[in-house]
């Protein structure tokens, strides 16, 4: 017997989706006595003129049957003997999308249903972009309503190009077309005489025997952490679920986003003490010392994932308020709720063509492309790699409901993806001494903005003056990070060199943020990158060497985002 198949199905409003489903339970005799008997009493005075209608399986809500649409997403477990399953039966109507895009999160498969009569609709653009772009990488398509059409052969191949040309756009893994009748029960369960053209499988039978673990096997181990787990003074244990690969007692772990490693002391199954542990279990670790790891921390082994503050994600804004960059939100990634920014709104993607739109606001149920930043690093990955570290949704910070769902796409572990700004010869140097720092009045936010960079090297002149700094025509810049210092006289660069090789000349010195350096003679300069090599702790260290004020100052802006 196959494992569990969580699925969802979803479609344009009165596709058939709950009909489906419904008679799937009753083809399959997977309903009770009374269940069915009720089934046949209600069918009475519905739409079908007494003829069974098996929509009111899944219809739990008495306002959907009375409007005749699914408005809510049901979920139903059941068993056929070959295999067990849960479905979400989702909202078909534009208006719900966010109702569907829930039920797409947590299901390996979707079916999507299409109405015979009319095809691929935006609607079936909208779901199969929105399931593909929650992870799920098997899909269904059924050609629903065929006996409408008289079971026309060349009117299903017409729209099975159109899907499968859908499924090219968007890059969907497996793909399986199957023409079917929900309501006379066509191909539902078991073959049919009707459409004696298709040499396919019946639904059923194909949800018994896919495969959907194939294709979702990701690199290494990991565990993001959801409890520290602290019984008595002696055992101090970190719980979580394990997302992928095998721990097994003695294993050395990294613990994301300290990057501290450890060896696995022992394992708790179900309470009970074990040597391995894998996939998709409930355990706690124990680690053999005392190292940093609290809720949302990550443990893992060879899995590639790393930690970062800066990412681009596609996002389904799910907000009745419009998304507009600057907007700050609580982010969930992994086991790890933080604030963070939307600071830009790259494009928006037309769901029906897939063009993508400019734009700086995003509208209820549209999808973008945004960059956000964190308020610090944390573990994640690009959500292809590892789904669970990938994933992510926003909530507003006032209301506390969801705005949107998303996926990484890329990110920045760290300062090695910025562009140098200084460089002669072999030396490259970054820095955000020519940023702007505002304070935004619309979000009571302080933060930089990045006008277009520019690389800079010996011989050039840069910009010592601008709204928010203010530098000496004659200074020079210690950039700590790339081991470099630049020396700036009368407004141009006369030198750019090894940290190592310089000395202090007397002049003003700043960090490669435009911040004072607390530096007044060559003793001073030694103590300050001596200090900084021996790993000060970061606010001692800044608050004792550098200050803000000096060539730097913060202006009141309405929205600097719209820059």
């Amino acid at each position: 017997m196959k494992g569990l198949l969580k699925f969802i199905t979803c479609g344009s409003v009165d596709d058939g989706k709950s009909t489906l489903i419904g008679h799937i339970l009753y083809d399959a005799k997977l309903l009770y006595a009374d269940q069915e008997k009720a089934l046949e009493l209600d069918s009475k005075v519905g739409s079908r003129e007494g003829a069974i209608d098996y929509s009111l399986l899944l219809d739990g809500l008495m306002a959907e049957r009375e409007q005749g649409i699914t408005i809510d997403v049901a979920y139903r477990y059941f068993t056929t003997d070959r295999r067990s399953f849960i479905v979400a039966d989702t909202p078909g109507h534009e208006e719900y999308t966010r109702n569907m895009a829930v039920g797409a999160s947590f299901a390996d498969l979707a079916i999507i249903l299409l109405d015979a009569t009319q095809g691929v609709l935006v609607q079936t653009r909208r779901h199969a972009r929105i399931c593909a772009l929650m992870g799920i990488r098997y899909f269904v398509f059924a050609v629903n309503k065929m006996d409408l059409i008289g079971y026309d052969q060349e009117k299903f191949n017409a729209i099975q190009a159109e899907i499968l040309q859908l499924a090219g756009e968007l890059g969907l893994e497996s793909v399986k077309i199957i023409p079917v009748s929900a309501t006379e029960g066509d191909n539902v369960t078991k073959k049919s005489d009707n459409i004696p053209w298709y040499t396919g499988e019946p639904i059923l039978t194909y949800l018994e025997e896919v495969d959907v673990t194939e294709k979702a096997k990701e690199q290494g181990f990991y565990m993001p952490v959801q409890r520290v787990c602290r019984p008595n003074h002696t055992f101090r244990g970190f719980q979580g679920q394990i997302e992928a690969g095998e721990v097994h007692v003695g294993d050395t772990l990294t613990v994301l986003p300290g990057n501290e490693t450890a060896s696995v002391k022992s394992i708790l199954v179900a309470g009970k003490e074990a040597d391995t542990a894998q996939t998709g279990q409930p355990v706690t670790i124990q680690l053999d010392k005392e190292i940093d790891v609290s809720r949302g921390c990550v443990l893992e082994n060879g899995s590639g994932i790393t930690a970062a503050q800066k990412f681009t994600t596609t996002l389904l804004w799910m907000d009745d308020n419009n998304l507009s960059a600057g907007g700050d939100y609580f982010i969930k990634l992994g086991t790890k709720l933080i604030t963070g920014t939307v600071t830009e709104i790259s494009y928006k993607i037309d769901v029906n063509t897939g063009e993508h739109h400019p734009t700086d606001i995003l509208g209820k149920n549209e999808i973008a492309v945004c960059s956000i930043v964190l308020d610090e690093k944390i573990p994640l990955d690009v959500f292809k790699k590892h789904k669970t570290m990938g994933e992510l949704i926003l909530i507003d910070r006032v209301t506390n409901m969801t705005s949107a769902c998303g996926v990484v796409e890329q990110f920045a572990s760290g300062n090695e993806t910025e562009e140098p700004v200084f460089v002669y010869g072999d030396l490259k140097a970054r820095g955000d001494i020519f940023e702007e720092f505002y304070y935004n009045m619309e979000k009571s936010l302080i933060a930089k903005h990045k006008p277009e960079q520019k690389t800079y090297t010996v011989g050039d002149e840069i910009p010592t003056k601008s709204e928010t700094y203010e530098y000496p025509e004659y200074f020079d810049i210690l950039i700590l990070r790339d081991q470099a210092a630049v020396q700036v006289r009368d407004n141009k660069i006369e030198a750019i060199l090894p940290l190592a090789d310089y000395r202090y000349s007397g002049v003003p010195v700043v960090n490669g943020r435009g911040f004072a350096v607390n530096v007044k003679s060559q003793k001073d300069l030694q103590a300050f990158l001596d200090g900084y090599g021996q790993g000060e702790t970061d606010t001692e260290f800044w608050n004792h060497w550098l200050t803000f004020g000096t060539y730097r100052k913060v202006i009141f802006h309405e929205n600097y985002w719209e820059i």
